[in-house]
């Protein structure tokens, strides 16, 4: 999921339409406020943010992002129409991964989040926070919050969780899920997914229904795409 914060309608609805086009679950914010509300909900795994932005700013967002032990690791490339040295330093000593200026070219701004994404994938997603809803996951810690609860999880419960939250908004089928977390050589049936999805939802209580069954094809964590 990459989120886009932009204030010009015409800008973002560009960037979301290329990104989508591109194969990325994406979602557009034109303001913080609304940027801050779905970062409540659930962590992208990139955010491209607009300095000049209406009430808060993205430098004001940026230093936020970078300051919180849960955001701090998410990949930023900031956009904006400034293109002074000066502007791109300050931008990039407040801990921004990228910097494209206005106009750009979408290839370019493609091309840019590809190799962030490719960067951030290489160094490895142990200190990696998953959200969505009341759900909170620390990979690092090895670590699941439902509401204000920790919950304790098998390896396996904790695994498929965790997948389910790196996917969140798509369908996942059993057969998918037994390949990517159970291993391509499992030799069990689709049941034990089903198994393990009931025993995580009871755990999660009522952070649990978040969860959602696609009748006659799988699950998925639910949430905007």
């Amino acid at each position: 999921m990459i989120y886009c914060v932009e204030d010009d309608r015409s800008v973002r609805e560009l960037i979301v339409y290329a990104l989508k086009s591109g194969g990325y679950t994406t979602l557009g914010f034109s303001n913080s406020e609304s940027f801050n509300k779905e970062l409540d909900k659930a962590l992208p795994t990139l955010i491209i943010l607009d300095i000049m932005l209406p009430g808060e700013d993205g430098m004001e967002i940026l230093k936020k992002l970078k300051g919180s032990v849960i955001t701090r690791d998410i990949p930023v490339i900031m956009l904006t129409a400034k293109s002074t040295e000066y502007d791109k330093v300050l931008g990039l000593d407040s801990g921004a991964d990228d910097y494209i200026t206005k106009p750009f070219g979408i290839m370019e701004l493609l091309a840019r989040v590809r190799a962030l994404l490719r960067r951030t994938n290489e160094k490895g997603s142990n200190k990696q926070e998953l959200k969505a809803g009341n759900i909170y996951m620390s990979i690092e810690k090895h670590k699941v919050v439902s509401g204000d609860q920790q919950v304790a999880l098998t390896y396996k419960e904790f695994e498929l969780l965790r997948y389910l939250l790196e996917n969140r908004g798509i369908v996942l089928t059993r057969d998918k899920l037994l390949k990517e977390v159970w291993g391509y050589d499992y030799e069990g049936e689709t049941r034990t997914v089903d198994v393990h999805i009931r025993s995580l939802r009871h755990k999660l209580g009522s952070s649990g229904q978040i969860i959602e069954t696609v009748r006659g094809v799988g699950y998925k964590v639910g949430g905007n795409i």
